[in-house]
């Protein structure tokens, strides 16, 4: 089984929706019985909280129905993942200093390294923003996922 680890900074907004977003996209394709998903944040501050709100209520409207609840990034992770996808370049620096060895810093990637039609160089944090900043984290998040899920078929 292929597992594949979704990361932002808090785990909030941004991961938690690509995985929901990839995982209706494996179901779609009769694929989430041999790729797995989950995401975590690199903060424990929203530990065990519900999605934001806002990012709940986007998603629902476009199908997405976001149940997971925050965790902080482990160091287990590391070895139990085959890609570890961060957000922001912010993220993947973070992520590369957690890294416990160069085999396990090899499986980070951009999120934003899987779009096949959006052009973005990361997923903008749409925390401090309006209801236009969750949207195109969607927008950017659905078509990665889609990227990715080639990749994974390729």
């Amino acid at each position: 089984m292929k597992r594949i680890l979704f990361v932002c900074l808090g785990n909030i907004c941004r991961s938690c929706t690509a995985e929901e977003i990839m995982r209706v996209v494996l179901q779609r394709e009769g694929l989430d019985k041999v790729v797995e998903v989950d995401s975590a944040g690199l903060i424990s501050y929203h530990q065990g909280e519900q999605a934001d709100p806002r990012m709940r209520s986007h998603a629902s409207r476009r199908g997405y129905h976001i149940t997971h609840l925050s965790r902080p990034v482990r160091m287990t992770d590391f070895y139990d993942f085959d890609l570890i996808i961060g957000m922001d370049d912010s993220n993947i620096s973070r992520l590369h200093d957690l890294a416990p060895s160069i085999e396990e810093e090899a499986k980070i990637h951009r999120m934003t390294e899987y779009c096949v039609s959006k052009v973005a160089d990361h997923v903008p944090d749409p925390y401090y923003g309006g209801a236009q900043g969750f949207e195109n984290v969607i927008d950017i998040l659905e078509d990665a996922c889609e990227g990715l899920l080639q990749k994974i078929k390729g």
